[in-house]
Parts: structure tokens; C-alpha cells; sequence
């Protein structure tokens, strides 16, 4: 299933220099969590405000949140940094950050909070689902149409068009009820993507 997150290892091999650096600058893996974290929460906080400069620059965010989310993982993987903490950090991070990151949608479109909630749960159960195939199967799973990555250049997109002043509030339930279908598509993609690693273990 195509997704933002086949595009994951150039992202990765781009960022590889400057993880090297901060590795060999003392900088942790969960400091980077935190970071991306903190950034998600406080762009969050502005996004309320419902001033179109700060809709404008969301992709930008979202971009440095992925690099960061990107940095975390290789810092962990390749620097001797992964921790059961970190673990937990990682994974509850992106729902608390997506979350952070949404809740601004119902300020711009109060009528339209349902579809924002709605999204909210679809993107924790997209998360969900990759974690249950990690305890099925011992791979965590990444499938599309709408990870983590899709999710974050949809919304990326839709705020840069609202502070472009060509998105209208009418739109977002419709555009949200969209995308938390993609989600639950992607659900369902990463527990069969889980029942049949299983089945491969059980056969070899």
C-alpha cells in the first residue's frame, strides 16, 4: 500500500549527518522525543489562536516533526540509545502530538469538532493497530494509505490552505470523515499485515 512512509530511508539518509552529530554531542534519543513533543504542543497552543500566519507555517512543523521523529529513531537504533522508556515515549508521543496538532481544527470549524474528535480517535487506532501487530507478530507494522507520515502532510496541507485563506470551515467534516476512513483502512491493513507474518512463522 503506497504511503509518505516508503519515502522514510531518503528522508532518513538526508537527516543521517546531522543525527551523527547530536549523537556525538551527548544528545539523546529521548531528548529528541521530548523535543518533537514540546514543538507539537506549543505550535499547538498558537494554532488556537486562529491567526493565519501560524496555519501557514503547519507544514513546516509537521516537516520538523518528522525529522525529529526520524532523528529519534535512528539515534536509538544506530547509537545504541532504544530503552523500554523510550519505547513508551516514542509511541505515546505521536498520539499526544497528533492530538496537539488537531485540536486546533475545532477552533477553526467549532461545528465541525465531531469530525476533529473523530480523526483524533481514527489516527490513536491507526497507532494501535501497528502496536497489536508488534505483539502478534514482533513487527511493528507501518501500513497505509493513512500512517503517520500521510496523516501529517493531509493536515500539513489543509492548514497551509486555510492560512492561504482557500479552505472553508464547511469542508472539514467532510475532508476529515475522508481521511478517518483511510485510517481505518490502514487499521485493518496492519492487523492482516500481522496475521500473515504469523502464518509465514508458523509454516518455516
Amino acid at each position: 500500500m503506497n504511503s509518505v512512509y516508503n519515502l522514510k530511508p531518503k528522508f532518513q539518509s538526508a537527516l543521517r549527518p546531522l543525527c551523527v552529530r547530536l549523537a556525538n554531542k551527548g544528545v539523546t534519543a529521548n531528548q529528541v522525543t521530548l523535543a518533537a513533543l514540546g514543538l507539537s504542543f506549543t505550535y499547538g497552543l498558537l494554532l488556537c489562536l486562529n491567526i493565519k500566519l501560524f496555519w501557514l507555517f503547519l507544514p513546516f512543523i509537521l516537516l520538523i516533526r518528522m525529522g525529529l521523529n526520524a532523528i529519534d529513531g535512528m539515534l536509538a537504533r544506530e547509537h545504541n540509545m532504544k530503552s523500554k522508556l523510550g519505547i513508551a515515549l516514542n509511541e505515546l508521543g505521536d498520539v499526544l502530538s497528533d492530538t496537539a496538532l488537531l485540536i486546533p481544527f475545532m477552533f477553526y470549524a467549532p461545528s465541525a469538532s465531531w469530525s476533529v474528535a473523530l480523526l483524533i480517535f481514527a489516527g490513536a487506532m491507526t497507532e494501535m493497530c501497528g502496536l497489536c501487530a508488534y505483539m502478534m507478530s514482533g513487527v511493528r507494522r507501518y501500513d497505509g494509505p493513512m500512517g503517520k507520515s500521510d496523516r501529517a502532510s493531509v493536515t500539513g496541507a489543509i492548514g497551509f490552505l486555510i492560512g492561504m485563506g482557500s479552505f472553508s470551515p464547511a469542508l472539514i467534516p467532510w475532508v476529515f470523515v475522508l481521511i478517518s476512513s483511510f485510517c481505518m483502512w490502514s487499521c485493518v491493513n496492519r492487523i492482516k499485515g500481522a496475521l500473515r507474518h504469523d502464518d509465514k512463522e508458523t509454516l518455516s
